[in-house]
């Protein structure tokens, strides 16, 4: 499903023109990742939650050159689902 779908689903259940409920959608998203990337976590009850994760430093390989490099500390993007949501799998 493509965020146009999305919209268009939320726009048909709410009711509420396709234009706004698009600025809606494309401003979650924006909040989303900007808490996100400054460290905080976001929790949606019912639905899950939004948050970082720490990678370590490893060694990685470059096999066109034959050559091993290191890939530094980072940290990832990372959605864990509630319970309620996970059991409709």
């Amino acid at each position: 499903m493509t965020k146009a779908e999305i919209v268009a689903e939320i726009s048909k259940m709410t009711g509420v023109e396709r234009e706004k409920t698009l600025r809606v959608v494309e401003a979650m998203m924006v909040v989303i990742k900007e808490k996100t990337a400054g460290g905080e976590d976001i929790f949606l009850r019912g639905f899950g939650t939004f948050t970082t994760k720490d990678r370590a430093a490893k060694v990685g390989r470059l096999i066109k050159e034959n050559k091993s490099v290191v890939v530094p500390a980072h940290k990832i993007p990372y959605f864990k689902p509630c319970e309620d949501y996970k059991d409709m799998f």
